[in-house]
């Protein structure tokens, strides 16, 4: 004994004994429910190797991409000014979600003066991220 009394101990034994099996009965039907799911995953790929054609051929294992036969190599080099039509979603897709919400705080009692000034600190920040994308040229019409 630790010397915590022999209430302590009882509750400790009745924890560590599963008190009628009912604690580790739990973890029993989470691994049996498991077992399933393995199970049942372990059937349906094995019913696909036994049911299914095979019969390949050069055309089936050519890689598919969009109904277009593959030419040249794998590797594809992609245009760098597209970052910038990227940075310009983020900047209007950011001030979409977060306009929305404040038009509702701001018309809360009590948050006028902070809510404001704090929009517009928002707003001189993406105002200077559409100078950026302005600088760069994409926002001018072709």
């Amino acid at each position: 004994m630790t010397g915590h009394g022999p209430a302590v101990a009882a509750v400790g034994n009745t924890a560590a004994t599963g008190s009628n099996g009912t604690y580790f009965s739990a973890y029993s039907v989470v691994g049996i429910l498991l077992l399933l799911g393995v199970a049942f995953v372990a059937t349906a790929f094995g019913a696909n190797r036994l049911l299914s054609p095979h019969a390949p051929s050069p055309e089936k294992l050519l890689t598919y991409e969009c109904g277009v036969d593959p030419v040249g190599e794998g590797w594809a080099h992609t245009q760098v000014r597209y970052y910038v039509y990227a940075f310009l979603y983020a900047i209007f897709a950011v001030d979409a979600v977060y306009l929305f919400p404040w038009a509702t705080i701001f018309a809360a009692p009590g948050f006028k003066g902070t809510t404001l000034v704090e929009m517009f600190v928002f707003l001189g920040f993406l105002a200077v991220g559409l100078l950026y994308a302005y600088k760069k040229g994409v926002l001018a019409w072709l």
